[in-house]
């Protein structure tokens, strides 16, 4: 299945799962099946300026915006817990799904309108002085976050956007092998950007965010090999050239066994480089004491070397 034949598959459960939605919330629930107008509807029902949706077709803000955009329809039904917005934020449909089947969830109206009023209301007590009014007011916050959970949104925002930029923007490494020597280190760090010769979109989709194959301190991968997305790459801003330094996944790291001091690949094992460098690894091998690691596309380990020929070079 194609990667834009998985996006249409999402987008048709979102908007399925809009229809009872906005049917409480005394909408056309057909507008929920119509392209572009359910999020024009949906901005309107949380209170967003209607414009906004059309940041839903700018790639990387979108998942920005759609993730703000699903908290705040959860939070015009009245559901304020971190549990409704985690559930917003992972898999929306589903949190959808729930308030427009359950007969006892009701549309209340829009939250950022009702947040500000609410703001407003708060700040012209205190302007007034007028203390019992505002500590009704504070009494009744319905906004009003523990200390814990403004921490763990804290925490849990700053890893999502990390992760999204190393994802789909830039990603530090750190040069593993002296074969650059000259320009670049052993133990370098460099930051390297993903956009400029094409971004190759996430293959890998369940693993944990900021690492990139493997859990430090434990003998395991760091990521599922299923669910996964079919393999694609977006154009690029720049055509490789030559001499250009470039990051990319070892080619022949799809099937490696992985020691504490080292990765080594199972060709280094046929032909005899583990036996001379360490017998004791080959033996764990050849015993099956150590198992084979298959890792898929975008989770080879990575290595950098400067681009010599291009498609179209004479050798």
């Amino acid at each position: 299945m194609g990667f834009f034949m998985t996006l249409l598959i999402g987008y048709l459960i979102l908007s399925t799962s809009l229809y009872k939605v906005f049917e409480k919330a005394g909408i056309q629930p057909t507008k929920a099946l119509i392209p572009g107008v359910n999020f024009i509807e949906w901005c309107k029902l949380i209170g967003q300026p209607t414009w906004k949706a059309a940041l839903l077709l700018v790639p990387i803000v979108n998942i920005f915006v759609l993730t703000g955009m699903s908290v705040d329809m959860v939070r015009s039904f009245k559901k304020y817990s971190l549990g409704w917005a985690a559930l917003a934020v992972v898999i929306p449909p589903v949190a959808f799904f729930i308030l427009g089947m359950k007969q006892d969830e009701q549309y209340d109206e829009p939250t950022l309108l009702k947040e500000k009023a609410y703001f407003a209301q708060l700040q012209a007590a205190k302007d007034t002085k007028n203390e019992r009014l505002f500590k009704k007011l504070s009494y009744a916050n319905p906004y009003k976050k523990s200390f814990f959970r403004e921490w763990i949104e804290a925490i849990v925002f700053a890893v999502f956007a990390a992760a999204f930029i190393r994802l789909f923007l830039i990603e530090a490494y750190v040069i593993p092998t002296p074969s650059m020597e000259g320009s670049l280190d052993v133990g370098d760090y460099l930051f390297v950007s993903k956009i400029h010769y094409g971004l190759r979109l996430p293959k890998t989709v369940a693993m944990i965010p900021l690492l990139h194959n493997r859990i430090p301190g434990m003998d395991k991968e760091s990521y599922l090999t299923n669910p996964h997305l079919p393999y694609k790459r977006l154009p690029g801003l720049q055509k490789l050239g030559h001499n250009d330094p470039v990051v990319f996944n070892f080619p022949d790291g799809d099937s490696v066994f992985v020691f504490p001091d080292r990765t080594w690949s199972m060709n280094d094992f046929r032909y005899g480089a583990i036996q001379e460098a360490n017998p004791r690894y080959a033996q764990l091998i050849k015993s099956k004491r150590k198992k084979l690691v298959v890792r898929p596309v975008d989770k080879k380990d990575h290595y950098v070397k400067r681009c010599i020929g291009v498609a179209g070079d004479s050798l």
